[in-house]
């Protein structure tokens, strides 16, 4: 009997052909399926998910459960307050530092199973004195939210600091004559805090800060300050030279410090004006722009073997000048 005796009725089929059935997939598979779609155009994606929900609340009415509506710009660029990103404080050390600096915290971190000593004895107590939520977190966690530094079991959350629009600085019902300091290009937040802990003591108004190449209000600034930053107001502005510009127009004068200045500053005659006090860098000093801003460049007094002063020590200096001075005129 031809082919298998064993399977009676089976049949042995000859040729290559792709057998009954298969419609061809295997010459389909081997054809390109275009270009891979955005990760936006893909529905299973979080990136379509949040486009899709983007989409929604946009076209959502205003009022209860719709976006809330936006402020009218104002000149000079930047909504009324803006918001830095939250800040991790890692470490036994800062984190009592921050404590007793009253840097606001949101919340602090605590390793399981820590083993306790004065510091994190007295961590535990300043924030359960404060109120301050203490969650205990793995050690894994711990890591990932101070993004590997070493923390030695103990964290805190700081909060974005709120700054304020820098045109709320022209408010001629403060009291007092206006007193406004500008920082160029200080990225050192501990200079940053000292020179609000000075604004503070001889009766400033604020501060105003670039968003670009400078420091900003930090937990380390919060510390520097000692306290100060909850009185004085810090503005962010996106453009320093437009935005001394705009003081200009509000009756300040502008004055900046550089070694190589138009007066001394014990000859300032300007000191019972409303003022903005320039402030550079102690490497570069005043940027270009911001020089040709100013009304008046104002130069400290040294003995020759001085190069010249910590950024925060001059506005200092500067500041106390101009205090003394006022307080003659009353």
């Amino acid at each position: 009997m031809a082919g298998n005796s064993q399977r009676r009725g089976a049949i042995r089929k000859s040729g290559k052909a792709a057998s009954v059935g298969s419609g061809g997939q295997r010459r389909r598979g081997l054809e390109g399926k275009g270009p891979t779609p955005k990760a936006s155009e893909r529905d299973y994606h979080p990136a379509a998910k949040r486009a899709a929900g983007s989409g929604k609340r946009a076209s959502a009415p205003a009022g209860r459960g719709g976006p809330a509506r936006s402020a009218p710009a104002r000149s000079g660029g930047g909504p009324r307050k803006a918001k830095a990103s939250s800040e991790v404080v890692a470490g036994r050390n800062s984190v009592v530092e921050a404590l007793r600096a009253d840097v606001p915290v949101t919340t602090m971190y605590v390793a399981g199973r820590i083993d306790s000593d004065d510091r994190v004895r007295e961590a535990l107590k300043t924030a359960t004195e404060r109120g301050i939520p203490i969650l205990e977190t793995p050690r894994g966690e711990l890591d990932r939210l101070t993004d590997g530094a070493v923390h030695q079991g103990l964290a805190l959350q700081v909060p974005a600091y709120e700054y304020i629009h820098h045109g709320d600085l022209f408010n001629p019902q403060a009291p007092g004559i206006p007193l406004v300091v500008a920082l160029d290009g200080i990225t050192d937040p501990r200079n940053l805090g000292a020179i609000v802990r000075s604004v503070a003591a001889f009766g400033g108004h604020g501060i105003v800060v670039p968003e670009r190449r400078s420091a900003g209000m930090t937990a380390s600034a919060w510390k520097s300050s000692a306290g100060a930053a909850a009185r004085v107001p810090v503005a962010k502005v996106s453009n320093l030279t437009r935005a001394l510009e705009e003081f200009k127009k509000a009756g300040f004068f502008i004055l900046g410090l550089d070694m190589d200045g138009d007066v001394q500053l014990p000859g300032l005659e300007l000191a019972t004006e409303p003022i903005v006090i320039v402030v550079g860098s102690e490497g570069k000093g005043l940027s270009r722009l911001v020089s040709e801003t100013c009304d008046q460049i104002v130069s400290i007094p040294m003995a020759s073997t001085v190069e010249s002063l910590n950024a925060g020590i001059a506005a200092g200096v500067t500041l106390y000048e101009v205090a003394r001075q006022r307080a003659i005129q009353r």
